[in-house]
């Protein structure tokens, strides 16, 4: 599969996985979380029998349980284990079919597989390790009562692996409820091994927002647009397309089959542009993003920094762009602030030719780095508190964003958080 070396999630975890013991991870998306479960589990597994297999993962969004079985399945297929993928958005039928047939690792949709238990199509009852993948992000997805329906209908003694980017609140409780003295590890990554993500803030007046945008991504090879709704994203792609900009769509109001089909012309390049709610801030993994433009910005800082992560990946470089308009300034600034960026914000207009240098914007060929040096965390039950204290940045007083303001209608204002949360 031409990986030579693990990463440090997998350094950390694998062993004690294999030895048996339950397993708390704390690592970003994109850092081998995938293989850091999915080799102890198919070294450990036993085989399922029909309608009851013997290992489950639970996976936040359909394109993620697909890529799990995809990075898993070559491992397994060597092992004689059978994996298959359940995800609603398409007929139920078939998958209760392979249910029937017998698979060992169901990879799932908590929703989807709760109706296929309640069909009697699958049962829990020989599970002997189950996986939470992408936790955190399940929990944002109001997944929690479905994830506690599918674990409790485990029956005797199994290892639970949970692997998160944030390990509080509901979190929290799924590990002290549903873990058995688990080993707790966090992936920290070195300062200067950090991926370089360049990051712009361009100021925008709502009727140059879309010609902006189509300027921006008229270049890369692969630009991923963020917007907020479905609709605003079903819109934002006909607006390109009358700019000259061939996009495609991806939200979880299509199809299982239709959004395969846009990601797949997305990850070929044969569609440049990629429209997306935040269903693919971790929902997907496709290398090679040069830009990802937050056209709506995000709700709060974690989602920014999810969105973001799509591009510089795996060492490579990236660019993230965010538009903001001056009535969307004042909470932008606690965004930027909790994100623990100083960038400012730079007016621009569709004319700007700082545009056309941003859209020819090329991850520069990096050196081989040298290997990252993983650090353990070993933490008992009241110390796995993900957030390190960081220096608090406070934007500059500045114009309130009235008329006439000129670039002060894109300067923060301390004075705004009063009452704002």
């Amino acid at each position: 599969m031409g990986i030579t070396e693990p990463s440090p999630i997998q350094v950390m975890t694998i062993r004690d996985a294999i030895a048996g013991r339950d397993v708390c991870g704390k690592a970003r998306t994109g850092s081998g979380k995938t293989l850091a479960f999915g080799l102890p589990m198919i070294e450990r597994l036993k085989k399922g029998k029909p309608h009851r297999p013997a290992a489950v993962v639970l996976v936040p969004t359909r394109e993620l349980a697909v890529q799990v079985c995809r990075a898993i399945h070559p491992v397994a297929e060597g092992r004689g284990i059978r994996i298959g993928a359940i995800y609603g958005g398409v007929s139920i039928n078939p998958q209760a079919q392979m249910l029937r047939w017998g698979v060992d690792i169901v990879v799932a949709t908590p929703g989807r597989l709760n109706d296929l238990i309640g069909r009697g199509d699958c049962s829990m009852a020989d599970i002997k390790i189950a996986v939470l993948d992408e936790a955190d992000q399940m929990a944002d997805f109001g997944f929690m009562p479905q994830i506690e329906q599918v674990l409790s209908g485990i029956e005797g003694e199994h290892q639970t692996l949970l692997f998160s980017a944030t390990l509080d609140g509901d979190i929290d409780r799924l590990v002290r409820k549903y873990q058995k003295d688990p080993v707790y590890h966090e992936a920290v990554i070195a300062e200067e091994d950090e991926p370089a993500m360049q990051h712009r803030f361009i100021g925008v007046e709502p009727h140059e927002k879309v010609a902006v945008t189509a300027a921006i991504a008229s270049g890369p090879e692969r630009t991923l647009l963020f917007v907020r709704t479905q609709r605003g994203a079903d819109r934002l792609v006909n607006l390109l397309d009358d700019q000259g900009i061939s996009a495609g769509t991806l939200h979880g109001g299509m199809s299982q089959n239709q959004r395969e089909r846009s990601l797949r012309s997305f990850q070929s390049g044969r569609v440049p542009v990629l429209v997306a709610t935040n269903i693919a801030a971790r929902g997907i993994h496709v290398d090679g993003i040069d830009i990802v433009v937050h056209h709506d910005p995000p709700e709060d800082a974690k989602t920014y920094l999810h969105r973001s992560g799509r591009t510089a990946r795996a060492g490579a470089s990236g660019l993230v762009v965010t538009l903001v308009q001056p009535s969307e300034m004042r909470d932008f600034n606690f965004i930027r602030r909790d994100a623990g960026l100083r960038t400012a914000v730079v007016p621009m207009g569709p004319q700007d030719p700082r545009l056309a240098d941003l859209a020819a914007f090329e991850p520069p060929v990096e050196e081989e780095r040298r290997p990252r040096q993983p650090r353990t965390v070993v933490a008992d039950g009241n110390a796995y508190n993900p957030n390190a204290p960081r220096r608090e940045w406070r934007p500059r007083n500045g114009g309130g964003g009235g008329a006439g303001g000129g670039q002060n209608r894109y300067r923060g204002n301390n004075n705004a958080r009063a009452g704002s949360r």
